[in-house]
């Protein structure tokens, strides 16, 4: 699977997660109580791959590049 393609696999299930939680953070089956992940942590994950997603799209064009002038 390429790369771009797992970013965005990946960045679906994060939205799903953060719909799950929004949903209903806490829940009860019977005497057993369950509690979702963390929203702070899944929103903080879909930002960083929503970049990922919009960085490999755009082809890497946004890369960092270190430079050193030079006094001719």
């Amino acid at each position: 699977m390429e790369r771009l393609e797992r970013a965005k696999r990946r960045l679906e299930l994060y939205y799903e997660a953060e719909e799950a939680i929004l949903t209903g953070q806490e829940y009860s089956i019977g005497t057993r109580k369950l509690r979702r992940a963390d929203l702070g942590e899944v929103q903080s994950m879909v930002k960083s791959l929503e970049n990922e997603v919009q960085s490999l799209e755009a082809g890497g064009k946004n890369k960092a590049v270190r430079a050193v002038p030079l006094d001719i």
